[in-house]
């Protein structure tokens, strides 16, 4: 089976080729059937609500330029274009639930680390997607390999 609109979802660590070479094997090669996305918790709730001195809307910024930097260079690499990467602030479960929703995207490709229990199966990230996912999940086995 072939799929037509794939969203891959990326942590921008080295493992993230794997995912993106997995999804364009997917995508019959045809990178225009993948969008990209990495999805940034908000800078906010990593500080205590006591920090009033920082401007976080400044760190948000910046985090989300850096991220669509290392965003861009990796999906280069693989000949994805720039308007088919996206980087989001949220819960990455969450956003990417809403982002396959709003792209109609009939496959979402994750990666995941496996630890222990279900966990072993599906990190968490790719656990609580999978919870109300509106589509197909494939799950690319990351970190070490047996």
């Amino acid at each position: 089976m072939s799929y037509k609109n794939l969203l891959v979802a990326v942590d921008l660590s080295n493992e993230s080729d794997r995912i993106i070479e997995r999804a364009i094997e997917l995508a019959d090669n045809q990178t225009d059937r993948i969008m990209l996305v990495h999805v940034l918790e908000p800078v906010a709730a990593a500080y205590p609500i006591d920090a009033y001195a920082i401007n976080l809307t400044k760190l948000q910024e910046e985090s989300m330029a850096i991220a669509a930097q290392r965003l861009a260079s990796i999906a280069g690499k693989h000949g994805i274009q720039s308007n088919r990467q996206m980087v989001l602030a949220g819960a990455a479960a969450t956003e990417v639930r809403s982002m396959a929703e709003d792209i109609h995207a009939d496959l979402i490709v994750i990666g995941s680390h496996g630890t222990t229990g279900w966990k072993l199966l599906l990190g968490s990230t790719a656990n609580k997607v999978l919870h109300g996912a509106p589509c197909d999940i494939m799950t690319v086995r990351v970190g070490k390999l047996h």
